[in-house]
C-alpha cells in the first residue's frame, strides 16, 4: 500500500535525505520518496503505520513534522532563518548551477544553502518592451515612439540587450575581486619566494620579522574582503552541515592563514622545527592568499562559463520581438509586444519577427520556423494558417490576429521547459550525489591521517610536512567537478535540443531515451502527415446517392474532434452540405462515432465498430473498400439502420522524412513498430513504404497500452511516439513518451520528450541528443573522480618516498579550480554537435 503526506522543515536536499533514511528505519517501510518541491512524502508500506510512528521516526522534537494534512511552511535547516524563499509568480527566478536540491528556486540571489555556489538566475520568458529616448535628453524616456518635450527631436529605441544585467554583474563583481586579490597577493608571494633566492635582497632592507607583518598587514584585504565569501560559505556548510567544497577550502586556507597569524604574535608556544634561523616562524600567508586568489579565479572562469551554458535560452529570448504594429479602425500604431491583446490584429511586415502566436486573416508569405524546429527551409503561409512568436516573416506583409500572448505563445511555453528541464536531475547524478555526500568527511579524514603520518615518520622538519601536506590534500580534493559533471551536460544539452525543435521535460526523460531499444510509432500524424483529405465519397447503395450518404457522415461527425472529423467537416462547407441533427452520439474511442439521424441508426467508422453492430456486407463492398486501402487510404465505413450504405476514402500523405528517419533509427539498432487505429490494410501499405517491418492494425489504446507492457515484460526499453488522445495512455506507459507539437495538449502533457516539427526526423535528433549528452556526462564524471582519486593520494604524499614529489598547496589549489572549468569546457563541446 501506498500513502501520501506532507511534510514541513525540509529546505534543501540533506532534509530529503535525512527524511528519507529515517522513515526507510521503520520494518514496514519499504520505500520512501520525498518531493521537496511539494514538501510532500510518497511511503510504500507492507502495513500500515499511524502517523504518530512515522513523526516518531523522524524525531519527536525535530523542526520536521509530517501530517496527512498540508502544514504552514516552517523555516527548515536555517535556525536564523536565513533560507532562501521559493520563487513566486513574477518574481526573478534563482537555481544552483550544481542542481544540489534538484529544481527547487529562489526568488533572491545568494548562495547556495547546499554546496554554497553562488545561485544563477533563470532567463524570464517574458520579452522587454522597447524604451524610447531622446539622443539629446537621455533622461527622456517613454515605452513607444514620439518627441521630445525638451528640444522636439523624435524619440530613438534604447538599445537593451537580452544579456542578463545580474549575471553579467555577478562576474564583473568577482572579477573586480579577483582583480584586488591579486594586486594584494602578488607582493606577499613576491616575499615569501624571495627566501629562495641565496643572499636574499630584501633582508637588506629589514628583519624578517617586519616582512612577515607585511604580508599580515597586505593578506588581510585578500581574506577579509575579496574572498570572505568562502569563509562564509564554509561556516555555513558546517552550521548546516552540508559539507561541501567550501568546508575544505575553508579549513585549509583558514588553517594556513590562522596560524601564520598566531605564529607572528605567539612565536615562542611553537616547536623550533617550524622556526627560521633568524628565530622567527615560517608563516604560510603566501600560501592562503594565493590559494584563495586560485580559487576565486576559478569562480570567475566558472561564472563566465556558466553565461555560455544557458546561450541557447538566450538566443531563444533573442527571437522575441519587443514592438509590433497593432491596426485599430484601420489605423496602424507601433506599441510594445506587452501590450498586446488576443483578438487584437497586427501587421508583420517583411523581414519582421512575429509577434505573437496567431492566425493569418490577410496576405500569404513564407516563414523561417528554422530557430524553433531547426529546419532551414522557409515553410508557405496563407490565410488561415497558423503563425508563431519569433519566427520571421519572408518577403510579403500580412495581417494576423493575436490568439496566444506573453506567456502563453510557443516560444514562451518553449523557454519555460527549457528552464525547467535544466534544473531537472538525471538519475545518473544520483551516484554523484552519493558520492559527494561521503566525500567531504572522507577528506577530512585523510587530511588528518596524512599529518599524523607525516608528523610520525616524515623527515625534518616533519610538523611543517605534516602540516602543508595535509593542506594540500583539503585543498585539491575539491568536489565542485563531480558535482558539475552532470547538471552542466544537461543545461547544454537541453538548449541545443530546443534550437533543433527537441524539447526535453527533464534530464531523466533524456537518459532513460538512450537505452531505449524499441520505438513505436503511431501511423496518422507521426508517419503521415496528420492532415488527411478527403479522396471521395461512395455509396453502396440505390436508396442514398453520394451526397446523402456525404451529409449522414458529415452530421454525424460534426459532433468528433477526430481528425478524419475535421477532414469531413472542410469537404462539406466546399460542397455546401447541410448537417442534419444528430441524437444520441457517441465516440467509441478506436472504432468510431454512432448516432441517430432522422430517426436512423447510423454508424460510421472501423471494421471493429460494423461487427460490434453486426452490420451486413456483401463481397463487392469489401473487395472496392480494401482495394483503397491497399493503396494506403483510410476508409471508414458508414451503416444505416444494420445495413451497410457507403463509405469515405480519405488520404493521409506520407511525410518526406519517414523513410530516411526509419532507415536511420534502424542502423541505431532500434526497432520501429507501427501500432494503428487503422486497417490491416491501410497499415500494411504505409509500413512498406516508410520501411517499417513490425506493424499492427486495428489497434485501440489500451491494445497499444498492453503492447507497450508486453514488449516491457521482455526486457524491452520501449519510446512511444504519438501525437492524439487516443496516444496519451500509451505514451505515459511507455518508459520515455515522444509528443508531436502537431499533436494534443494531452499527448503533449503525458510525454517526456515533445518535437516542435511533428515527424520521425526529429525523433532520430532526439535519440542522437540523448546518446551525445549521456556520453558527455560519462566523460565528465570520469574526468572527475579520476582527477580526485589521483589528486588526493599525490597531495597526501605518496609520490614522495620514491621520486621526492610533493604537490604545493598553491598548485593543488590551480589544479582544484581548473578542474571545475575543464568539466564545463567538455560540456560546452555539446553546443557544436550534429544532431
Amino acid at each position: 500500500m501506498k500513502h501520501q503526506y506532507y511534510v514541513s522543515g525540509m529546505s534543501c536536499q540533506g532534509c530529503v535525505s535525512h527524511v528519507e533514511n529515517h522513515l526507510e528505519q521503520l520494518d514496514e517501510v519499504e520505500d520512501v520518496k520525498v518531493d521537496l518541491e511539494e514538501n510532500k512524502v510518497t511511503i510504500k508500506m507492507t502495513s500500515h503505520v499511524p502517523l504518530e510512528e512515522l513523526q516518531k521516526a523522524l524525531g519527536e522534537k525535530s523542526h520536521y513534522r509530517i501530517s496527512s494534512e498540508p502544514i504552514e511552511a516552517e523555516n527548515g535547516g536555517d535556525d536564523n532563518g536565513e533560507d532562501h524563499k521559493k520563487s513566486g509568480a513574477g518574481e526573478a527566478t534563482y537555481y544552483c548551477p550544481m542542481h544540489c536540491e534538484g529544481d527547487k528556486t529562489y526568488d533572491q540571489p545568494g548562495d547556495c544553502p547546499v554546496c554554497g555556489m553562488d545561485l544563477v538566475k533563470e532567463a524570464t520568458a517574458q520579452p522587454s518592451g522597447t524604451t524610447y529616448t531622446c539622443p539629446m535628453h537621455p533622461e527622456i524616456e517613454q515605452d513607444g515612439p514620439g518627441s521630445c518635450p525638451i528640444c522636439g527631436m523624435e524619440l530613438v529605441p534604447k538599445e537593451t540587450t537580452v544579456e542578463d544585467d545580474e549575471e553579467e554583474s555577478t562576474y564583473k563583481r568577482l572579477l573586480k575581486k579577483f582583480k584586488i586579490a591579486v594586486a594584494f597577493t602578488l607582493p606577499i608571494f613576491i616575499i615569501a619566494m624571495s627566501d629562495m633566492i641565496p643572499g636574499n635582497p630584501l633582508d637588506d632592507w629589514m628583519d624578517k620579522i617586519y616582512w612577515n607583518w607585511l604580508q599580515l598587514a597586505l593578506s588581510i584585504p585578500v581574506v577579509f574582503y575579496a574572498t570572505w565569501m568562502f569563509f562564509q560559505r564554509a561556516y555555513a556548510s558546517l552550521r548546516r552541515w552540508n559539507p561541501n567544497m567550501f568546508t575544505l577550502i575553508g579549513i585549509g586556507a583558514g588553517a594556513a592563514w590562522l596560524f601564520s597569524v598566531l605564529a607572528l604574535i605567539f612565536p615562542s608556544i611553537f616547536p623550533e622545527q617550524f622556526k627560521t634561523e633568524s628565530g622567527t616562524v615560517h608563516v604560510y600567508f603566501e600560501a592562503a592568499t594565493v590559494i584563495l586568489t586560485l580559487v576565486l579565479l576559478g569562480q570567475v572562469l566558472e561564472a563566465r562559463a556558466h553565461q555560455r551554458t544557458n546561450s541557447a535560452i538566450k538566443e531563444l529570448l533573442k527571437l522575441a520581438p519587443n514592438k509590433t504594429t497593432r491596426i485599430v479602425d484601420g489605423e496602424e500604431e507601433v506599441i510594445s509586444i506587452e501590450k498586446v491583446k488576443i483578438g487584437d490584429h497586427l501587421r508583420v511586415k517583411p523581414g519582421e519577427k512575429i509577434p505573437v502566436d496567431g492566425v493569418i486573416l490577410e496576405g500569404s508569405t513564407s516563414v523561417d520556423e528554422s530557430m524553433i524546429t531547426g529546419e532551414p527551409v522557409p515553410v508557405e503561409k496563407s490565410k488561415g494558417d497558423e503563425v508563431s512568436s519569433g519566427t520571421i516573416n519572408g518577403n510579403k506583409t500580412f495581417i494576423m490576429e493575436a490568439k496566444k500572448v506573453g506567456e502563453d505563445t510557443l516560444l514562451s511555453q518553449i523557454i519555460k521547459m527549457v528552464n525547467r528541464a535544466s534544473r531537472s536531475k538525471a538519475p545518473i547524478q544520483g551516484f554523484a550525489d552519493k558520492v559527494s555526500s561521503w566525500f567531504v568527511p572522507i577528506v577530512v579524514l585523510i587530511s588528518i591521517i596524512t599529518f599524523i603520518v607525516w608528523s610520525i615518520f616524515g623527515p625534518e622538519p616533519q610538523l611543517v610536512y605534516a602540516f602543508v601536506n595535509a593542506i594540500a590534500v583539503l585543498i585539491i580534493a575539491c568536489p565542485c567537478a563531480l558535482g558539475l559533471a552532470t547538471p552542466m551536460s544537461v543545461m547544454v544539452g537541453v538548449g541545443k535540443g530546443a534550437k533543433n525543435g527537441v524539447l526535453i521535460k527533464n534530464a531523466e526523460a533524456l537518459e532513460r531515451l538512450d537505452k531505449v531499444d524499441t520505438l513505436i510509432v503511431d501511423k496518422t500524424g507521426t508517419v503521415t502527415e496528420g492532415a488527411p483529405k478527403v479522396e471521395e465519397v461512395v455509396s453502396l447503395t440505390d436508396k442514398y446517392s453520394e451526397e446523402q450518404i456525404a451529409k449522414f457522415i458529415y452530421s454525424v461527425n460534426s459532433s468528433s474532434e477526430h481528425p478524419l472529423a475535421q477532414a469531413t467537416s472542410s469537404y462539406a462547407e466546399s460542397k455546401s452540405l447541410d448537417k442534419m441533427d444528430v441524437q444520441n452520439f457517441e465516440a467509441i474511442t478506436g472504432k468510431g462515432v454512432i448516432g441517430e439521424v432522422d430517426s436512423l441508426q447510423i454508424a460510421l467508422g472501423n471494421e471493429k465498430l460494423m461487427k460490434d453492430n453486426e452490420i451486413e456486407f456483401d463481397d463487392q463492398s469489401v473487395k472496392k473498400i480494401e482495394e483503397a486501402e491497399s493503396k494506403g487510404k483510410t476508409v471508414p465505413m458508414l451503416a444505416i439502420d444494420g445495413k451497410l450504405a457507403g463509405y469515405i476514402v480519405f488520404s493521409d500523405p506520407i511525410k518526406s522524412t519517414s523513410a530516411d528517419a526509419v532507415k536511420a533509427l534502424r542502423k541505431m539498432d532500434i526497432e520501429v513498430i507501427m501500432l494503428t487505429g487503422d486497417n490491416e490494410n491501410t497499415a500494411k501499405a504505409v509500413a512498406e513504404e516508410v520501411g517499417i517491418e513490425n506493424m499492427k492494425a486495428n489497434c485501440s489504446p489500451e491494445d497499444k497500452m498492453k503492447e507497450i507492457e508486453r514488449l516491457q515484460n521482455k526486457g524491452k526499453k520501449v519510446a512511444m511516439a504519438g501525437d492524439g488522445i487516443n496516444d496519451a495512455p500509451a505514451l505515459a506507459k511507455s518508459d520515455v513518451g515522444i509528443a508531436m507539437d502537431t499533436g494534443t495538449d494531452v499527448a503533449i502533457e503525458s510525454a517526456g520528450i515533445t518535437l516542435l516539427k511533428g515527424d520521425l526526423k526529429g525523433i532520430v535528433k532526439a535519440f542522437n541528443l540523448s546518446g551525445k549528452v549521456m556520453t558527455n556526462i560519462k566523460q565528465n564524471l570520469f574526468f572527475a573522480l579520476i582527477y580526485n582519486t589521483l589528486g588526493v593520494p599525490v597531495a597526501a604524499g605518496v609520490l614522495f618516498p620514491f621520486f621526492g614529489l610533493l604537490l604545493s598547496p598553491m598548485i593543488a589549489a590551480l589544479a582544484m579550480s581548473f578542474s571545475s572549468v575543464s568539466v564545463i569546457g567538455n560540456a560546452l563541446r555539446l553546443k557544436s554537435v550534429d544532431l
